[in-house]
């Protein structure tokens, strides 16, 4: 995984050397949660498919989420059926990545 995961971040891509993966939508997902249920809301998405890392953070979201999905439309359906179905879950934001 750690190898996949630096692979993407150097070249946008996973997969082989030859990058066979294809390109991935990658994006950080803010959550605003009910009082008191940040650590279960991060546990639940966590174990989400597509979902590479889900912390409890201060501020005004309560978990911040990185996620990747095969396209757009993919990851339009992780945030909205998967992360929003969660229970405690109040309000989402996502941010998709561009590389710049």
């Amino acid at each position: 995984m750690v190898g996949s995961w630096l692979q993407f971040e150097l070249t946008g891509k996973l997969g082989g050397a030859d990058g066979g993966g294809g390109f991935v939508v990658t994006a950080y997902i803010l959550i605003q949660t009910e009082v008191g249920k940040a650590a279960q809301v991060a546990r639940a998405i966590a174990q989400i498919e597509g979902v590479y890392r889900a912390e409890g953070v201060t501020g005004p979201y309560d978990v911040v989420v990185r996620a990747e999905a095969a396209d757009l439309d993919g990851l339009g359906k992780l945030v909205v059926s998967r992360v929003q179905a969660v229970d405690g879950v109040t309000r989402t934001l996502t941010c998709s990545v561009v590389h710049l």
